[in-house]
Parts: structure tokens; C-alpha cells; sequence
């Protein structure tokens, strides 16, 4: 009898973990109602996409100059200039661009809102994003092989696409192998094997796919963080769930911020004797901001000769000058300068980016990464509408980046994944 009660006990153990089980994955296929009608949700698409390729503009005709240069040449910068710049696989692929023009910042979010389309009604993961890298970097090098060696100018043209990806695609082939010492030994060796910031360039695209639901934008955006190094993880995959809530903040700052201590399902803050450095990150910006802002220093002067329109960004500029990295486009020094950027300036989007801008450094993916946060905060009727319109408009006419295309395909993929109200 007793033998008999055991088995009974646990086949009904059984029984009801295989009922959960299916209930669990029958919630998972269901489409959770979204609380954005679908004209917020278009809005907040665009917003992200725009304000990110605005950003980027800003920062392209001055991407890594130091900040005696851009005010020798530009002075203060608040608007889109043109680019008198060689052209390079991250950089701008077309010389002379026109105001409006941009880098790989906003190729990036081509790439992803494809991938994303292409991946419409099925997962999207690590493997098939691998894939997707893989076979846009042999499109490119297949372009190569229908040209002759006196093409030299279309031969540089596709020359850049390759180079562009060429690391991306190391990383992605070991990957795709599953082959573990292959794919270490290509991350490590990743742009040098530096702390790059490698998915905060595309990660607040994924960061749009959940409104309002940081946590799961965070778990989807570290799943595809293959191409990072440790902090670098948390802190491009914080991007996107900083966007995710951007995007029902409803113009409540604090919603986009506490997503900086409250989601973490990696448990970085619980990492022993470190801890968790984005966070100490974010606490360092906030004091930045405070001793910039500190009413206390009003006597101070402006070096001479400075084109910076007050003394509190100034005061900014200097303390982030102290907390440079070896790369300018460290993904702590990133997330530092875009956190102390917006909060100096209270979310307002053009002058978050005007900061960034005029700051250096990498300072089209800061404004890119700001922008498109902000872009999602705001949504795209709130964005200055002249420089909108201008780098719709320059991208689609001079690299064939048609942004409300893009923008529209995005929303397509999305609203998939959801269902509205009546």
C-alpha cells in the first residue's frame, strides 16, 4: 500500500508540474495588451529612431575630436553642420555629408529593426541574431567579388561595409559554431578586447519591443549583448530598459531612472567585492551634476577664449574629464556622459544633446544613445522639427537610410507581439 501511495504521489507530482508547465507556456505565447494606444506607440518609434539619428548627426562632423578642436571650428555647437571628415567603417561613408548625414550609430538601428522584421512571429535570440550579422557581413564581401581591380572607388565603397562588420562577424561565425574556445577567443579579442560599447548601439531598438516592461527589455537585450565584455553587459542592456520605461513615463524622469536600481536580474549588485558598477556609475553623474550646478561657485570665470556658453557646464565638463577611460568609447565613460547629460539637463532633448556634442569624445554615440532615449520619452511630435525633418530627409537622399520606413517597419513588429483593447 505504501509503495502504491508513492507512486500515486508521484505521478499526480508529475501530472501537475507538466499542468503548469503548460499553462506557463501557454501564457508566454499569449499577446499581453499594450497600455500605448497605437498612435503613442508609432510616435514613441519614431521618436527613438529620429532623435538617435539627430543625436548621431550632431556629433558626426566632431566624432572624437578633442574640445579646443570642435570650438576652433564650430564654436558652440547647437544645430546639424556639415562634415568635413575622412570617411571610415564607423565613421561616415560619404564624404562631404550635408548636415543631417550620419555614422554607424544609426546603421546599427537599421540593422536591428531588419533583423527584428525578418525575425517577426518567431524568437528572436542570440543564435538567429548571430546568423542575421553573418549574413549581412557575406553580403557585403560577396560584393567584392563582381568588381575589378580598376573600381577603386566602388571597391573603397564596399570596403567600408566589410570593415564595418569584420569584427562583428568573428565574433558571430565562433559563435554560430557553438564552438566555445573559438567564440572566447574572438571576444576577448573584439576591437582589441577593450570594454567597447558594443550593445549600446543597438540595444534601446530592442528596448522599444516592451513598453513599459523594463525587466523583460533588459533579459532580451543582455540574451543578444554576444558582442560585450562584463559591465558592458549590464550597461547596454540598462539602455534598453531604460527605453522600454521611457516610453510610458508619461514625462516622469524618475520612472526612466529607477530602472537603474530596481532591474537587475543578472544580480550584478550582488557581485562579490565589486558590486554593481553601472550603479556607481549612475551615483557618480548625479554628483557631477550637483557640484556643477553648486550656486555656491558663482564667482568662477570661464577660461578665455571658450566658446561654453556658462560656468556650470564647464564645471561639468572638467569633473567628466577626470573620469575618462583609455577609449572614448568605453562603455562606462558612455554611460557616464549620457546619464550626466541628462539630468544636467532635466531630460530636455535638445539640450542634452547640444551638451554631448560640444563635450567631444565619442560624442555622436552619446548623443545618439541620449537621443534616442530621449527620442522614446518624448516621442517624435515633441522633437525640434526642423532638424527632424532634416535628417530624414539628408539620410534618405545620401545614404539611402529611409528612417520612416524604418520606423514603420519597426512598428509593424511590434504591434505583432501585442494586442489593444477595444
Amino acid at each position: 500500500m505504501k509503495t502504491f501511495n508513492f507512486i500515486f504521489f508521484t505521478l499526480f507530482s508529475l501530472l501537475m508540474l507538466s499542468c503548469e508547465q503548460s499553462k506557463k507556456e501557454v501564457e508566454d505565447t499569449v499577446p499581453s495588451v499594450l497600455t500605448l494606444s497605437q498612435a503613442d506607440l508609432s510616435d514613441k518609434i519614431k521618436g527613438l529612431l529620429v532623435g538617435s539619428a539627430i543625436g548621431d548627426a550632431m556629433g558626426a562632423p566632431t566624432e572624437m575630436w578633442p574640445r579646443e578642436a570642435i570650438q576652433h571650428t564650430y564654436g558652440w555647437v547647437n544645430g546639424l553642420d556639415s562634415m568635413v571628415r575622412e570617411v571610415s567603417p564607423e565613421g561616415i561613408w560619404l564624404a562631404n555629408l550635408p548636415g543631417g548625414g550620419t555614422t554607424d550609430d544609426t546603421r546599427w538601428k537599421s540593422l536591428m529593426v531588419d533583423y527584428l522584421a525578418k525575425n517577426e512571429g518567431n524568437p528572436f535570440d542570440a543564435d538567429s541574431f548571430a546568423e542575421h550579422i553573418i549574413q549581412v557581413y557575406e553580403a557585403y564581401f560577396n560584393g567584392l567579388k563582381t568588381l575589378k581591380p580598376e573600381q577603386t572607388s566602388a571597391l573603397e565603397r564596399v570596403n567600408l561595409k566589410v570593415f564595418w562588420l569584420q569584427e562583428w562577424y568573428k565574433v558571430s561565425l565562433a559563435y554560430r559554431e557553438n564552438n566555445l574556445k573559438a567564440y572566447h577567443k574572438a571576444l576577448g579579442k573584439f576591437y582589441g578586447g577593450e570594454m567597447v560599447c558594443a550593445g549600446l548601439l543597438y540595444s534601446q531598438t530592442i528596448g522599444l519591443m516592451y513598453p513599459g516592461r523594463a525587466e523583460e527589455a533588459y533579459k532580451k537585450a543582455f540574451e543578444l549583448s554576444i558582442f560585450d565584455l562584463g559591465l558592458a553587459k549590464d550597461i547596454g542592456s540598462l539602455s534598453a530598459a531604460m527605453t522600454a520605461a521611457a516610453m510610458t513615463a508619461n514625462g516622469d524622469q524618475n520612472k526612466v531612472l529607477d530602472v537603474l536600481r530596481e532591474v537587475d536580474p543578472e544580480g550584478y549588485f550582488t557581485s562579490r567585492l565589486v558590486g554593481r558598477s553601472s550603479y556607481r556609475v549612475f551615483e557618480l553623474a548625479k554628483s557631477i551634476v550637483a557640484a556643477a550646478k553648486d550656486s555656491t561657485l558663482v564667482d568662477e570665470k570661464l577660461p578665455k577664449g571658450s566658446k561654453i556658453p556658462n560656468v556650470s557646464i564647464q564645471r561639468a565638463y572638467d569633473l567628466l574629464d577626470q573620469n575618462q577611460q583609455d577609449m572614448p568609447f568605453h562603455a562606462a565613460e558612455i554611460h557616464l556622459q549620457v546619464l550626466t547629460a541628462m539630468l544636467f539637463n532635466d531630460f530636455k532633448f535638445e539640450e542634452t544633446l547640444v551638451f554631448l556634442t560640444n563635450y567631444g569624445r565619442d560624442n555622436d554615440t552619446t548623443a545618439a544613445i541620449a537621443g534616442a532615449i530621449l527620442g522614446a520619452y518624448h516621442g517624435y511630435k515633441k522633437l525640434p522639427k526642423t532638424m527632424s525633418e532634416k535628417v530624414i530627409k539628408v539620410n534618405k537622399s545620401h545614404l539611402g537610410i529611409d528612417i520612416e520606413k524604418m520606423a514603420d517597419k519597426h512598428f509593424t513588429t511590434i504591434q505583432s507581439m501585442y494586442i489593444w483593447p477595444e
